[in-house]
């Protein structure tokens, strides 16, 4: 299964279809992560534990073949519901992250698609010591104009990057 994960929580999201194009050229079961958790708290984690939502994804994480995660570029960086849940993630127990395939791609309303987002998305995962795809970069910019009323991407361009890139992410998931 390929798990998305969009930065963004606004319905209409481009960061959410980028992800859901992404799962359609990956192929296979797919599941969008809910990020919508509570604030990292760490009163809140010692009076009760792992929140039930964020474990659920920590556990989605683990069991998925493949990750996709999407962030808008807000104040040159990722945003902060994406933040706030790899934060959460790495409070779990085991790892999740570690030696998992991922793809790291941004949509923005800039002319560089989200290309600092995407940076720091990349700086917030080295910790975690997942396997990131080396490209080739999805960054989709002046993303509102690049989507169709189904969601679809209707630039070649950015279809034929994002195909590839699924291809490679593929490749790597089922390469061990």
């Amino acid at each position: 299964m390929l798990l998305g994960i969009s930065g963004s929580l606004r319905k209409g999201a481009t960061n959410t279809k980028l992800v859901r194009e992404a799962a359609r050229l990956y192929g296979g079961p797919f599941a969008l992560a809910d990020v919508r958790l509570p604030l990292l708290d760490q009163d809140l984690e010692d009076e009760h534990g792992i929140p039930p939502e964020v474990q659920r994804l920590a556990d989605q994480v683990r069991e998925a073949e493949a990750v996709v995660i999407s962030s808008p570029e807000y104040n040159q960086s990722l945003s902060g519901v994406l933040k706030n849940a790899l934060d959460w993630i790495s409070r779990t127990e085991g790892s999740p992250w570690r030696g998992k395939p991922v793809a790291l791609m941004s949509a923005a309303a800039g002319r560089a698609g989200g290309a600092r987002a995407n940076y720091a998305l990349w700086l917030a995962m080295a910790p975690f010591r997942p396997r990131v795809s080396t490209g080739p970069e999805v960054l989709v910019a002046d993303a509102r104009k690049q989507f169709d009323d189904n969601g679809c991407l209707t630039s070649e361009r950015y279809l034929k990057t994002l195909t590839e890139a699924m291809e490679t992410l593929r490749r790597e998931a089922r390469s061990g």
